[in-house]
């Protein structure tokens, strides 16, 4: 489970009740400041709010496909990003 750093994520129940499952959530914390998690969470909220909107799928495979599907769609129509080195003194 990939859970970012949200305050509701890392409280004291979080933390009690995946600990309460041994052995079924392996819990990662993902860094406090990265901007490349900007980049996944526009890609998941779009992926959120255009091909898994209101589906209903009846197994994992099928949700699978749709998601691999999604993706290929998304790939015919890649947007570029250009990663710029912030420098503080050009501002």
């Amino acid at each position: 489970m990939i859970l970012d750093n949200h305050s509701a994520h890392i409280s004291k129940e979080t933390m009690a009740y995946l600990a309460s499952r041994p052995n079924r959530f392996v819990y990662v914390q993902t860094p406090k400041h990265g901007s490349w998690l900007n980049l996944i969470e526009t890609v998941l909220g779009k992926m959120a709010r255009t091909f898994l909107k209101g589906i209903r799928v009846k197994s994992r495979e099928q949700l699978k496909q749709r998601i691999r599907q999604g993706v290929s769609e998304m790939n015919l129509a890649p947007a570029v990003v250009r990663w710029k080195k912030f420098d503080p003194g050009l501002t």
